[in-house]
């Protein structure tokens, strides 16, 4: 026998009235959403910064040594300062955000970034480009914590991953931009193109409401319900989710403030090691020994560097853009394991190409398979690993901690790029094939990480996340 059709008020048939009103409601939803995605929008201008700052030294080395007389040496300094600055911005990065709001410091960073590329731009030496250059990382640092936080924070359960992922797709569009971009403008009119997302996510900034959560914690209650509102749209009941929002701050106020030590603490273990873990996976997993030097990859495999180069950030960007099409179905850790499968196995066929050619075998095959294991690397990359450890560490964290827990994850993440983008060339010149072996055997670690230790956080409130990981 056919079941009857139950609505919410648990009548056994749905009137014509009934399914016009849900249709209405409906509608009225999606119209409603239309602030988190400005308000998206606005945050991840902060993430096209960032990629532009990535990838602003590679089309750039040799004019900017040409004009300004730089060493090799000097350059590398120059391309290097990036990431002490991102680590300095992550240091900080949680304290910001909890003392001036999220989009405080989003303003704040927007600024250390747009007096970095101005900098740059006026450099008449090494040390102007150095300070512009420095500026731009910390920025980055500041960036890169705060807006996937912003994000988790203003977005509907549903649609909070998409939202999230969008960050690293505008990582990814910045830095392919600035590759390609650089191709045709000279490296002064680059570092001006950086200060258009700048300017756009300075002012749009004054258009969007600050996080609801953050309001909440702060005790400013009109306001945080005011920002709610206007967030989940003018006609949204949001008493149930400002009770729940309320609710958990008020427990969150009972616990004693949060130090630095404090996170080591049996409460707030678990959490910190789900975050930290992801991102050591990220990092030193080799994305950026292979991000860094992959010019010299594909030349070395006999390649064209301009198209293979090309190529891989056209495919970085695609396959993060089509992550935040599923990942909210999909669900993080399926997205997690097959990325790290396919890191396993790119790093696998890379590393066998060079093996291949150090043993002088089968060299016909050599330039296919490298490129093959490259393009796999950044594709797999991509569809998992790039982006779902910022969404993961934006939802998993209690807001008491969020400041301390997220500022020392990002300033794990910045020190693996460091570490890997420093070790990569003396790793390469102990073994090439070896270098892509032990890339693989990290990942196949990482594969076990997530299995064991992260826990599913689609369709979930922050609230229910916590309640979970604490249970």
């Amino acid at each position: 026998m056919e079941e009857p059709l139950i609505l919410k008020n648990g009548h056994p048939a749905a009137t014509a009235a009934s399914v016009e009103e849900d249709g209405l409601q409906q509608k009225s939803r999606n119209e409603s959403l239309w602030m988190v995605y400005l308000s998206t929008f606005v945050a991840v201008c902060g993430s096209y910064v960032f990629g532009c700052c990535v990838g602003f030294s590679s089309p750039t080395q040799d004019a900017i040594r040409e004009d300004l007389s730089l060493s090799l040496a000097e350059y590398s300094m120059f391309g290097s300062i990036l990431t002490f600055g991102a680590m300095i911005g992550a240091i900080t990065s949680g304290s910001l955000a909890d003392l001036m709001g999220r989009k405080g410091a989003m303003r704040l960073s927007s600024a250390f970034c747009a007096a970095g590329w101005i900098a740059i731009y006026f450099a008449q030496g090494v040390v102007a480009l150095d300070i512009g250059r420095l500026a731009t990382g910390y920025g980055m640092g500041v960036f890169s914590y705060v807006v996937p936080v912003f994000i988790s924070e203003i977005a509907p359960k549903n649609l909070r991953g998409a939202l999230a992922t969008l960050n690293q797709v505008m990582i990814c569009g910045g830095a392919s931009a600035s590759f390609i971009i650089g191709t045709f403008l000279t490296w002064r009119a680059l570092a001006l193109t950086g200060l258009v997302p700048c300017g756009i996510l300075l002012i749009g900034l004054f258009l969007i409401p600050e996080s609801p959560r953050w309001l909440a914690k702060r005790g400013r209650q009109k306001e945080f319900e005011v920002a709610l509102q206007k967030l989940r749209g003018k006609d949204a009941d949001i008493v149930e989710e400002a009770a729940e929002i309320k609710e958990y701050i008020e427990t969150l106020d009972r616990l004693p403030k949060v130090k630095l030590l404090d996170l080591f603490n049996k409460r707030y273990l678990r959490s910190v090691i789900i975050g930290v873990g992801l991102m050591v996976a990220q990092q030193f997993g080799g994305i950026n020994g292979v991000c860094f030097y992959v010019s010299n990859i594909f030349k070395s495999a006999g390649f064209s560097p301009s198209v293979g180069t090309i190529t891989y950030a056209i495919l970085q960007v695609v396959v993060t853009l089509l992550i935040t099409q599923v990942i909210d179905r999909a669900g993080r850790k399926p997205l997690l394991l097959v990325s790290g499968s396919g890191l396993v196995l790119a790093c696998l066929i890379t590393g066998l190409s060079f093996y291949l050619k150090d043993n002088e075998l089968a060299l016909n095959y050599v330039p296919a398979m490298a490129v093959t294991g490259i393009l796999l690397y950044i594709g797999s990359f991509s569809a998992g690993m790039g982006a779902v450890p910022w969404v993961i560490m934006s939802e998993i964290f209690p807001i008491n901690i969020k400041g301390a827990a997220g500022g020392l994850a990002t300033l794990v993440n910045w020190f693996g790029a460091w570490a890997v983008s420093y070790t990569y060339n003396f790793l390469m010149s102990w073994s090439s094939y070896g270098t892509f072996l032990v890339y693989a055997a990290i990942n196949a670690l990482a594969i076990v990480f997530v299995i064991k230790v992260v826990p599913e956080t689609k369709g979930r409130t922050l609230e229910q996340i916590q309640a979970a990981i604490n249970g």
